[in-house]
């Protein structure tokens, strides 16, 4: 069984001294804004959530040394990024069109940058249809078994018996490794957006390659719209 991944990939490289690349950096909705500004031409009929419509995930990292502020945008649909001011652009964007055939037993090398949160269920007698709390990981071990929970060893089925969706692919828990990111937010009116956030490195061994490829397509948890749950792979 195989199946085949194709998406769009841009490198941005912004200036961070840069006011349109430092606002990124310390808002979340404006990151998000600046992420979605490659897609001007928004699907317009009417449906919800464009960005999820069109593949539209995102990563980022920030060299202070440099002042360098790097942005990975994969998306199922080109990218322009012309609306971008000339002056915060360090380097052109690069623009890369994958195209890749997986396997069973196919390994790649991944980093993934995920939102770690567990929900609790309402309190008893809480009204009908209320949702629980999500409530953030804080700990790389914590981080570390939420991934594992996520791993879909050979001849399991992509979703697990508790519900939890698989990513199509399994490794040893003991390799990955997990380093805790700082919290992203937004002021007002965004003061209740608050983002925990956990990098995950390693390697991956393909077990299913349909839901393989349907998690690097669609991405890995929460916060997919504030730079999360984009895995990148080579």
């Amino acid at each position: 069984m195989t199946a085949q991944f194709v998406a769009a990939q841009t490198l941005l490289t912004l200036d961070a001294r840069h006011p349109y690349a430092g606002k990124s950096l310390i808002d979340a909705q404006d990151m998000h804004r600046t992420v979605m500004s490659g897609f001007p031409d928004r699907p317009d009929d009417g449906g919800p959530d464009p960005r999820a419509r069109m593949g539209v995930l995102s990563t980022w990292t920030v060299d202070l040394h440099r002042a360098r502020l790097h942005l990975v945008v994969q998306a199922s649909v080109p990218a322009d990024w012309s609306g971008i001011p000339r002056a915060a652009l360090a380097e052109a964007p690069e623009i890369l069109t994958v195209d890749r055939t997986f396997r069973a037993g196919d390994r790649v090398d991944f980093r993934t940058v995920v939102n770690p949160v567990r929900s609790i269920p309402p309190p008893p007698g809480s009204p009908p249809r209320t949702r629980g709390t999500r409530v953030p990981h804080t700990r790389p071990d914590h981080v570390k078994r939420w991934f594992e929970r996520r791993l879909q060893p050979p001849g399991e089925p992509a979703v697990a018996p508790d519900g939890v969706t698989r990513i199509g692919a399994d490794t040893d828990p003991t390799r990955l490794a997990v380093r805790m990111l700082p919290r992203v937010s937004s002021p007002a009116p965004h003061k209740g957006l608050r983002i925990a956030r956990a990098e995950i490195k390693g390697n991956l061994t393909v077990t299913d390659p349909q839901t393989f490829v349907a998690t690097l397509t669609q991405g890995l948890g929460h916060a997919r719209a504030y730079s999360c749950g984009l895995i990148l792979i080579r």
